[in-house]
């Protein structure tokens, strides 16, 4: 499989799709037709010299994700408001995005409460009543904020808008699939292809957990208030190596960085669901509005056919099999 570089997200009624500082949003509108929407995040912090600096790469990367994930799930959404609404003005337009960074600052307040703080203070309800024993209660504290990771993806997949948003995600991942094992890109061959891919939005949390359980077990402080502190400082660092890993993921074959993806592949099951056909189009229409497959998909059918012949002993230069025979079946 061959990295292609590009990646997305769903939306209501839709995909999102990007490749370096260009994004395009593709929506399945009420009357069954597919707006598209192509735009370069001009503001990226993701650019530059700073992509190529592991650690800082995946904090900026997260945060542009944020930025670009809510702003493409609002424009998606504005297209399901009441029809009677007037049409909004620049004014409008203005405290729509002040709202938007509002709700996206909320956002990770209640995300860094919930997910970060409240695991740690029932840990100490453990470490209280059960064990003293350090180690096991930054165990007890991981394996809190998983069950509550769980619980939470679980509660909102109850929702139906929620299921739909699933089934988008499965359709974005099956089109990236596609063409990564150097399919062309249509229905057909986007249905058949896998809904999982290792450097999936998924994946990172999980790795998130992981490693967040990892360093926690090395903070040794008696105050309260600097472990959170310390946990809270923690997260850009806890970020830049979940994302490392899922870079790694999505690049190579390593065994080791298999076996530690296969949480994040399961994981999946929850959050990414097989789409209908008319999903997999709207995915389709969001690739190809920024992304030229057809020659990586000649490369990847090059990079195939080579790969082919080195396993199977082939000698370019010299025309031999590894046992020394030539590909007639003869010997020199």
């Amino acid at each position: 499989m061959k990295y292609s570089g590009i990646g997305g997200q769903a939306v209501m009624e839709g995909v999102m799709m990007k490749n370096g500082d260009k994004y395009a949003v593709a929506v399945r509108k009420p009357d069954h037709e597919i707006e598209i929407m192509v735009k370069e995040n001009k503001a990226s912090l993701f650019s530059g010299k700073w992509n190529k600096v592991p650690m800082v790469r995946g904090v900026l990367s997260f945060i542009d994700s944020l930025v670009v994930g809510m702003s493409t799930l609002m424009y998606s959404a504005s297209f399901f408001e009441d029809e009677e609404e007037e049409v909004k003005t620049e004014k409008d337009e203005k405290k729509e995005k002040a709202l938007m960074s509002g709700v996206l600052v909320f956002s990770i307040i209640i995300a860094v409460a919930v997910f970060m703080i409240l695991p740690y203070y029932l840990s100490q309800l453990f470490q209280h009543f059960v064990t003293d024993n350090a180690n096991l209660v930054a165990i007890f504290e991981g394996v809190l904020r998983l069950v509550i990771f769980i619980g939470y993806i679980l509660l909102i997949s109850r929702m139906k808008d929620i299921q739909r948003v699933f089934m988008y995600h499965g359709a974005e991942h099956k089109c990236i699939n596609c063409i990564e094992h150097g399919l062309d890109l249509n229905v057909e061959n986007v249905r058949k292809s896998s809904r999982e891919h290792k450097r999936c939005g998924t994946s990172f949390l999980v790795f998130v957990i992981v490693i967040s359980i990892i360093l926690y077990l090395f903070i040794r402080v008696d105050s309260h208030v600097m472990r959170v502190v310390i946990r809270l400082l923690l997260i850009p660092v806890i970020a830049g190596i979940s994302y490392e890993l899922l870079r790694a993921a999505g690049r190579t074959e390593n065994r080791v960085i298999q076996i530690l993806s296969k949480p994040g592949l399961w994981m999946q099951s929850l959050t990414v669901k097989e789409p209908d056909d008319d999903m997999i189009e709207v995915g389709i229409a969001s690739v190809e509005a920024v992304f030229d497959w057809k020659p990586f998909v000649e490369q990847v059918r090059e990079q195939e056919d080579e790969t082919g012949k080195k396993e199977s002993g082939y000698d370019i230069q010299r025309g031999q099999t590894k046992s020394g025979r030539d590909a007639s079946g003869g010997r020199n």
